[in-house]
Formats: structure tokens, C-alpha cells, sequence
């Protein structure tokens, strides 16, 4: 199954390309100034596709109907239902109810009103637009585990600061007074704006008991005529902000002093590259965005959406929505599988790395790795098997004691341990949190079986393997292409070396390593003391002692 975080990070991926530097110095050996003028139009690209994952992260919840987002409910219910909970998310589950509405108001407000902002001319704004979004995204990471994506939403949100955020410009032109209280007001005016809006719009109050009451206060009907305004003007928006940035690209091309004309003339037709990708991408890009509201079909042409279909497999652009409905609403359906020697038991369950199972199963703390196969176990609960034809797979593995399936479980909780059990059957059961009074206690669930998943399997059983068969899962081994040897055993050798290892612990290693690397390798060469211009020493003193070479 592909997510949304993978198209997101195939179109991160993309982008990544245009922002890479095509040479490191200029054609007489100097490097070339840290900015380039296209680096504005690429840091627009990765603002616009931030503001695309938001703003349809956001308006989406509400356009599906879903009475949890329409009562500000879901986080009463998110907190629990969600696939790997995290440590902390037992306790966000029973803040208090009045709380988590306001939680609720918070995240619709980040999503939906905030992201156009992003665009802002002025840097304040779009200052704390980014450490909105910063906290947004930090909590998510404190009580969910989703993998990657938070980590590279923080990265994309890094469009909206500058060098001066990094200090990268110190010793920089400072405003004066007058425009710094200027640039205040206009701050204050736009922030106490969405705050006023949010008030009015989500009915927030302060009641006799001390606590802050929400309620939405407009209707789905009032929410689509004004979806209806806002995707046509977001877009206008964007494309007016785009021709700025090129604007800017321009000038500054224009304006840079070299003395190499070749190297002018390789400025020049880079900028003209960039300009004809970005509009490419922003055109390209609307074709999904569009798809928000039934008016966005107005703002895109026939030709674009011929062009967005046939390239459409390379993922360049995409559509995004997270969470249009909440599910676990009267408990969090999980699949058990349990298997057994005899059709008369003793049935013993299988448990998997992260995923809830036993009630007494500490939360665990797995991102920024996803662990596929837990990730799909949440989807077959919310489905049949007959919706998810993998887990017939995944039955037959286990029966067959398929090693490297097995290795995606818990195997070190392996019921059957090398002797695979002759028949397989899976229950599903709803869970509950336990309740704050049992804070103290090793159990962490309650749980409750709801009917049976699908029936009991054996590995000879005909319909599990006529149906495998007839999904081409079992019966073409010999048409499978043969990985040559020595890269069989390459990968064999990393396979047995990476399972030792906690794959959330190797995946943040390797990314503070990064960080390390980008920040030790920007410090000046004579270390971080030096940072500062070098004095020169007094003509002289410089030639003191020294002989002139004619």
C-alpha cells in the first residue's frame, strides 16, 4: 500500500533535485555566493507544496462530514484509535474533554485558516506562522508514531524562515524605529485577526466553571460556499507570489556582478530553467489541489489534466487529505491471529513488534521507522480479509514458517517457536484505553472480542490456495526473476546485520549524523571561533622584512 507520506516524499524528492546546487564552483575556481538567485524560486516550490499538505490536510476533515470533527470530538477518540500509539498517548487520551475540543480548534486553526499566510510579504508573519506550525507538528511526534512524516513536514516548514533565522546575516541592514513598530502593528493586526476569526468561527468561551467551551458556529453548507472562494483565491494567491519570486530571481541574476561572461550567460539560462520548472510545477500541482472543491475545475484546463494523467506515476505532484474520517469510534478494532495444532486448541496468539496485542504491551516509541506490516494490520481491522487479500499471504507464511515473514513479527514472543502450527485462525476484538484511576498499572488496555475475522486455515486448506493462486501469489516461483548471487548475499549479510538493530534508534542515528555533517561542514575552516573577519595586518608591518619580486 502506498501512503501519503510516500508521494509526499517521492515530491520532496523531486524537488530536492531542482534545489541541489548543478556545480560547486565557478568556472575560475571560486565558490559561488551561498545564495543563488533561483533559490528563491525553489524555497517558493517547497512553501507551495507545504501549503498544499496543509491546507488540504485540514479543510478535508471537514468537507467528509465526519461528525467527530463537526463536534470536536476527534481527539477524544484520535489519541486511542491512532496505529502505534505512542507512551504519551495514553495520557493525551484522558486530558479533559473541554481540552481536547479546544486541541481540536487549534489543529483546524494551523491547517485551514493559518497556511495562506505563508505567502505573507512580511517576514514576522510568516515567523510565527512557522513556529505555529513547529509546535503542531512537534506534538503529533510526542504522541503518535508516524514514521517520517512529521520529521519531513518540520523540513519543508523551513521555507518559511531565512538566513537571518540561522544567523546567517548579523551583521545585516537593521530597520529603523519607525518601520520595526510598522512591522509590529502589521503583525499584531494579522494574528489578532485569525484569533478574533477563530473565536467567532469556533464559538469559543470562557464558562462560570473556569473551562473553554467550542462549538463550530457555521454550517456544512457555509463551509463549501466558502471552500468554494477560498481554493480559487488560494490559488490566485500563489500564482501572484510565484510571478514575485520570479520577479526577485530576476533581479537578482541581473544585478549580480561577475566578470566571467560565460558565467553570466550560465546564470541567465539557469534562471530560465527554473522559471519554466516552477511554472510547470505550480500548473502541474493544481490539477490535485482542484480536486478540494467541485469550483476547482473551473481554475484547471483539459490540457492540464491530460499532461497531470500521463505523468501522474511519477508522483510530481499530488493530492493530500489526512484523517477525513475518524475511525475507533466505539472502540479500536484489532485483528488477533492465533494459531493452534489442533482444531480443538489450545489456540495461542501471535504478536507482532508495535502493534497493541497483549493488554499488558507498553506503548513504544517507533518513529521515524514504520513498520509496514503493523501499519497494514490497521487497515485489514478496519476492512475484511476479503478487502485485504495480503493477509491470506501472510496466513499461508506463517503456516509454511516462512523465516523472513516471521521476522516481521515478535518473534521472540513466537508461541510455536521453529515448528509452525498446523492451523491458523484470526478473531477481532475492539480495545480500549484503561482508565486514569489505573495510571499506576502495568495494563495499558481493556479488550473485547467482536466476532470472528476469518475462519480456520491450514497450509494445505484448497481455498487458501486456490485463492493465492488465482492472486498469482503462489504458483509462478519459477518465473520470479534470480537475483544474482553475490548481491543475494550482499543483501542477505545487511538484512542479518540491520535486524539486530532497533530500526528507529539506526534512522535517528543516521539523522542527527546528517545534521552534524551539514552543520560541522558550514563552519569556517579555521573553526567556530573565527567566524568573524580575519584584521589585516598594517601595510608596514605586511611588508616588513620582505623583498619586492619584479
Amino acid at each position: 500500500m502506498l501512503f501519503q507520506w510516500d508521494v509526499l516524499l517521492l515530491e520532496v524528492g523531486f524537488l530536492s533535485f531542482l534545489m541541489a546546487p548543478w556545480i560547486q564552483r565557478s568556472p575560475k575556481g571560486k565558490r559561488p555566493p551561498s545564495s543563488d538567485p533561483v533559490d528563491f524560486i525553489n524555497l517558493w516550490l517547497v512553501r507551495w507544496l507545504l501549503f498544499r499538505l496543509l491546507f488540504s490536510s485540514g479543510v478535508v476533515k471537514l468537507i467528509s462530514g465526519c461528525p467527530t470533527w463537526w463536534g470536536l470530538q476527534a481527539l477524544s477518540v484520535h489519541f486511542e484509535s491512532m496505529v502505534i500509539p505512542s507512551p504519551f498517548a495514553w495520557y493525551a487520551h484522558h486530558l479533559p474533554t473541554w481540552f481536547l475540543k479546544l486541541n481540536t480548534v487549534f489543529a483546524n486553526f494551523a491547517e485551514i485558516l493559518l497556511p495562506i499566510f505563508f505567502f505573507f510579504p512580511l517576514r514576522s508573519v510568516r515567523l510565527i506562522a512557522f513556529w505555529i506550525q513547529i509546535f503542531l507538528q512537534v506534538n503529533i511526534i510526542l504522541t503518535g508514531n508516524y514514521n517520517f512524516f512529521n520529521y519531513l513536514t518540520i523540513a519543508l516548514c523551513l521555507s518559511l524562515v531565512d538566513d537571518d533565522f540561522f544567523g546567517g546575516n548579523k551583521y545585516g541592514k537593521k530597520s529603523g524605529w519607525p518601520m520595526t513598530i510598522l512591522k509590529a502593528l502589521i503583525t499584531l493586526g494579522v494574528y489578532g485577526g485569525l484569533t478574533y476569526a477563530t473565536v467567532v468561527l469556533y464559538g469559543l468561551k470562557v464558562s462560570p466553571g473556569g473551562v473553554i467551551d467550542s462549538k463550530i458556529t457555521f454550517t456544512p453548507k457555509e463551509f463549501d460556499q466558502a471552500l468554494g472562494r477560498a481554493l480559487p483565491g488560494s490559488i490566485a494567491i500563489g500564482f501572484i507570489s510565484l510571478m514575485f519570486t520570479i520577479y526577485k530571481s530576476l533581479k537578482a541574476t541581473f544585478t549580480q556582478t561577475s566578470s566571467s561572461k560565460m558565467w553570466k550567460l550560465y546564470s541567465y539560462l539557469k534562471v530560465v530553467f527554473y522559471i519554466v520548472a516552477s511554472l510547470f510545477i505550480f500548473s502541474d500541482s493544481l490539477v490535485p489541489f482542484s480536486t478540494l472543491h467541485p469550483v476547482g475545475n473551473e481554475t484547471v484546463t483539459t490540457q492540464m489534466k491530460q499532461v497531470h494523467d500521463r505523468i501522474s506515476h511519477l508522483h510530481l505532484t499530488n493530492a493530500y487529505g489526512l484523517f477525513r474520517k475518524m475511525t475507533g469510534v466505539g472502540g479500536r478494532p484489532e485483528v488477533i491471529i492465533e494459531g493452534a495444532n489442533s482444531m480443538d486448541g489450545p489456540w495461542l496468539e501471535y504478536h507482532f513488534k508495535y502493534k497493541p496485542g497483549h493488554v499488558n504491551d507498553s506503548l513504544p516509541f517507533v518513529a521515524p521507522h514504520q513498520p509496514r506490516l503493523d501499519w497494514q494490520m490497521w487497515f485489514a481491522a478496519i476492512g475484511t480479509y476479503h478487502q485485504n487479500p495480503w493477509i491470506m499471504s501472510l496466513t499461508y507464511r506463517i503456516l509454511t514458517g516462512q523465516k523472513e515473514v516471521l521476522e516481521l513479527m515478535d518473534n521472540t514472543r513466537n508461541p510455536f517457536g521453529d515448528k509452525p502450527p498446523k492451523f491458523l485462525r484470526a478473531n477481532l476484538y475492539h480495545y480500549h484505553y484503561t482508565p486514569y484511576s489505573q495510571r499506576e498499572s502495568s495494563t495499558i488496555w481493556t479488550r473485547k472480542k467482536v466476532s470472528e475475522y476469518f475462519p480456520v486455515f491450514s497450509k494445505d486448506h484448497p481455498p487458501l490456495l486456490d485463492y493465492l493462486k488465482n492472486l498469482n501469489i503462489l504458483g509462478d516461483e519459477g518465473k520470479e526473476p534470480q537475483t544474482p548471487a553475490g548481491i543475494a548475499k550482499a543483501l542477505t549479510e545487511l538484512r542479518q546485520i540491520f535486524t539486530r538493530l532497533e530500526p528507529q534508534y539506526l534512522m535517528l542515528s543516521l539523522l542527527i549524523t546528517g545534521f552534524a555533517v551539514i552543520f560541522f561542514g558550514s563552519l569556517p575552516s579555521g573553526g567556530a571561533g573565527t567566524s568573524h573577519p580575519k584584521q589585516q595586518p598594517q601595510p608596514s608591518q605586511q611588508h616588513k622584512g620582505k623583498k619586492k619580486k619584479f
